[in-house]
C-alpha cells in the first residue's frame, strides 16, 4: 500500500477511536484497515482475560470459522503469548515451521505463512496483541513494524478509554443507588419512627421477599411517599 494510503488508513482508525462508536466496532475496523495497510491475509486482535490469564481473539476480518474459534492462549504460550510476556514485537518467517507456534494445522489449512505479532501496551502494561499474517514468506520491514506498533498503540488507548467509561458508569450508578436507598431509609425512619439500621433491614427484607433489587424497592418507597404528599396537598386545596 502506498505511503499516502497508509496515512489515510491510520487517520481513519484515529477518527474512529475519537468517536462514540462501540468498542467492538472500533476493534473490527482496526483489524480490517490494518489488513489492508499490511496486505495481510488474516489480521486479528487478541485481548488478555485478566481473570483467566489468557489471550482471547476479540476481533478479526477473517471469515474462517476455524481460525476465529481458536482456543485461547496462556500468557507466555505460543508466539502471541510470548509477545505479551516479553512486551515486544515478534516476527516469524513461517508459522508452520515455528516450534513455538500453536495450531499449525489451522495455519496450513488457511494458507498462513509469515506472522508479525505486536503487543498492545498502555502505560507499560500489555493488554493484548495484534497479529498480521501473510499467505507467502515475507520479510516484514522496519516501517511495517512501526506502522503496526502505531496501530497497536491506538487500539490500546481505545480499549483503555472504553474500560474507563464502563467503570465510570458503574461507579456513577452505585453512587446514585446509594443516594436513592438513603432517601428511602429517611422516609421509613420518619414514617415508622425507626432507626437507620431498622430502615435498612426493612428495605433489604422487602428486596428479598419481592425478588427485586434494593434500588427498585427504595424507588417504590420514594414514589409511594411522593404520591402520599400529592394526595395530602390535593386534600388541603379541596378544603
Amino acid at each position: 500500500m502506498p505511503y499516502e494510503e497508509q496515512i489515510k488508513a491510520l487517520t481513519k482508525i484515529s477518527k474512529a477511536i475519537a468517536s462514540d462508536v462501540y468498542l467492538e466496532d472500533i476493534l473490527r475496523l482496526i483489524v480490517t484497515v490494518t489488513a489492508e495497510i499490511m496486505d495481510s491475509n488474516i489480521c486479528s486482535l487478541m485481548l488478555i482475560d485478566e481473570k483467566k490469564n489468557e489471550l482471547l481473539i476479540r476481533a478479526t476480518q477473517s471469515i474462517s470459522e476455524e481460525y476465529n474459534k481458536k482456543p485461547p492462549l496462556k500468557i507466555g504460550e505460543g508466539v502471541a503469548g510470548k509477545a505479551v510476556k516479553e512486551n515486544k514485537p515478534i516476527v516469524v518467517k513461517d508459522v508452520t515451521k515455528e516450534k513455538e507456534y500453536k495450531h499449525k494445522d489451522i495455519a496450513k489449512k488457511e494458507g498462513l505463512c509469515s506472522l508479525l505479532c505486536v503487543p498492545l501496551t498502555v502505560k507499560g502494561h500489555v493488554i493484548g496483541v495484534i497479529n498480521c499474517y501473510t499467505s507467502k514468506p515475507h520479510d516484514f520491514t522496519e516501517t511495517q513494524v512501526n506502522i503496526l506498533t502505531s496501530v497497536a498503540n491506538q487500539a490500546a488507548v481505545a480499549i483503555e478509554n472504553a474500560e474507563l467509561m464502563v467503570k465510570s458508569k458503574v461507579i456513577q450508578e452505585e453512587l446514585e443507588t446509594r443516594k436513592i436507598i438513603e432517601r428511602a431509609k429517611g422516609i421509613l425512619m420518619s414514617e415508622n419512627r425507626i432507626t437507620e439500621e431498622e430502615a435498612y433491614l426493612k428495605i433489604r427484607k422487602y428486596s428479598m421477599d419481592s425478588r427485586k433489587t434494593m434500588r427498585e424497592v427504595a424507588e417504590a418507597i420514594i414514589l409511594a411517599s411522593d404520591m402520599k404528599k400529592v394526595t395530602e396537598i390535593k386534600k388541603t386545596y379541596a378544603h
